[in-house]
């Protein structure tokens, strides 16, 4: 595993490392290097822009670029990293994530890098541990033979920065979270089932300090969990309920987190076609990201009551499975009507909304692979934000956005409300129309939270998993999405 350390050593030219990371701008001029270069073109001769012209490097975000040394520094290998224009004041601090992560990412197998980038203060500092960290990135479990490039063994930060060493500690603790969800996410469904999940946050949780309960299929029917009962009785793997719990002598508020996670989404008798399925694997991602900030949330010790509850199922057709036309009694003591079975992580949220309403908490946020719609409104890169609170859905886009995540935030148009309607139970599981597919399923949501609780609904089905090239800190597979935006919003209501 990669671990990240601080240095305050501002003598680039002699620090001993195998790859010094450098930063370079764009400009009207051409190239120019960013603060944490300095003394580096004197050293080169006077040659590190022309050199790196010649190589074709513009300085723009996500370029990279290798020169050997050749003795000058002590570090044998100068690694440019674009940053695009150079910025009239601060830099953004998703700038310095993504150029540490395209850096460590592009230099896997090597063993130590040093970050020479800017680090003005103590946030900056830790986007750069922060970006090197998640970009140092691998999952090679099921790897037999042949060649394997291990990830960087060690990432050093230059820093002098006032408070740099507790900004690069909370750095580790949440890379460390976003990763332990990187590797669930990527996880074959055939490893992981509801039962096997529940055993790993039993474990991992314990170990972070946390409170576990889990409820097994027998429990779950005596407790009145019916729509986590009815997706997952089709599966010879049967469903859990997961509640972790932390808490804080001086806290003053609590904060429930609900995840989706459906270890293995076929659609049930409603299935997919097969080019919708083989990624399905990830459709846990919404549990997985509430699991990863409950154990950095207790792991940094915030000042705040923190509730998570995983609400796991894998839903699979088989004679027992449940069928479009199906009623079942939810938690909340509501009934819905099955429309469609592929709809059916709105089926397991709605229990875990419910049940969370009884932890009195100050606001409840559930996190979901929840719809294509998604995708579709928004691109695989951008999260919806829907709630019943104006205020706490910019609240929560706020903070993704410190947290260098990608939301947006979409209405809860009353009009759609009255397609949801059941000719014979309270309301049914599907819009009978395809468009605004992603806001119906909020709005079908928001019927099951608890009277009088604030409460906001984050669809990250796009961003939970990327099936493109990696870029920037984020691999190809899991990328342990949202994680980082709930323990931001822990971070704020422990103040």
């Amino acid at each position: 595993m990669t671990t990240v350390r601080l240095n305050s050593s501002d003598n680039v030219v002699s620090f001993d490392t195998e790859a010094l990371v450098v930063g370079v701008h764009t400009g009207p001029d051409g190239l120019r290097a960013a603060p944490g270069a300095e003394g580096l073109d004197e050293a080169l001769g006077g040659r590190l822009a022309a050199t790196l012209g010649a190589m074709g490097v513009k300085g723009k975000p996500g370029e990279i670029a290798k020169v050997p040394t050749f003795g000058a520094l002590t570090a044998p290998l100068l690694v440019a990293v674009g940053l695009g224009d150079a910025p009239e004041g601060d830099y953004d601090p998703e700038v310095l994530r993504r150029a540490a992560g395209t850096a460590t990412r592009a230099l896997a197998g090597t063993g130590r890098v040093a970050l020479a980038l800017p680090a003005a203060d103590a946030e900056r500092t830790a986007a750069l541990a922060l970006g090197g960290l998640l970009g140092a990135y691998s999952f090679t479990r099921y790897r037999t033979g042949g060649e394997q490039t291990a990830p960087v063994d060690e990432i050093t930060v230059l820093s002098r920065a006032e408070g740099a060493e507790a900004a690069v500690g909370r750095a580790a603790t949440v890379a460390a979270s976003v990763s332990l969800v990187r590797d669930l996410v990527n996880t074959p469904p055939s490893d992981l089932w509801p039962a096997r999940f529940a055993e790993i946050a039993e474990q991992t949780g314990a170990e972070a300090g946390l409170s576990v309960e889990v409820l097994d299929e027998k429990a779950l029917k005596e407790g009145g969990y019916g729509g986590i009962v009815a997706v997952g009785q089709g599966s010879v793997n049967p469903p859990r309920l997961v509640r972790l719990a932390y808490s804080h002598p001086e806290a003053a508020k609590t904060v429930a987190f609900v995840g989706k996670g459906i270890t293995f989404d076929s659609g049930g008798l409603s299935l997919k076609p097969t080019a919708s399925m083989d990624w399905m694997k990830s459709d846990m991602g919404g549990a997985g990201a509430v699991f990863g900030a409950l154990v950095a949330i207790a792991r940094l010790g915030l000042k705040v009551n923190a509730v998570g509850y995983l609400c796991l199922a894998e839903n699979m057709p088989s004679g027992t499975a449940q069928r479009p036309s199906d009623v079942f009694t939810s938690y909340a003591g509501k009934t819905v009507e099955v429309l469609d079975t592929d709809a059916e992580g709105r089926l397991v949220l709605i229990d875990g909304i419910a049940r969370a309403g009884e932890d009195s908490p100050d606001l409840i946020v559930d996190v979901a692979t929840l719809t294509g719609a998604q995708i579709v409104a928004l691109g695989w890169r951008t999260a919806g934000v829907m709630a019943n609170d104006d205020e706490l859905r910019e609240e929560v886009v706020r903070i993704a956005a410190e947290q260098g995540e990608s939301t947006w935030g979409m209405p809860l148009p009353d009009e759609l409300r009255k397609g949801l309607d059941s000719p014979v139970a309270d309301i049914a599981n599907l819009h009978p129309e395809r468009f605004g597919g992603m806001l119906t399923a909020a709005i079908f949501l928001r019927e099951f939270v608890p009277e009088g609780v604030r409460w906001a609904h984050i669809d990250m089905a796009g961003p939970a998993f990327n099936k493109g090239e990696p870029h920037g800190y984020t691999p190809k597979g899991g990328t342990g999405a949202i994680t980082r935006t709930l323990v931001g919003l822990a971070e704020q209501y422990s103040r």
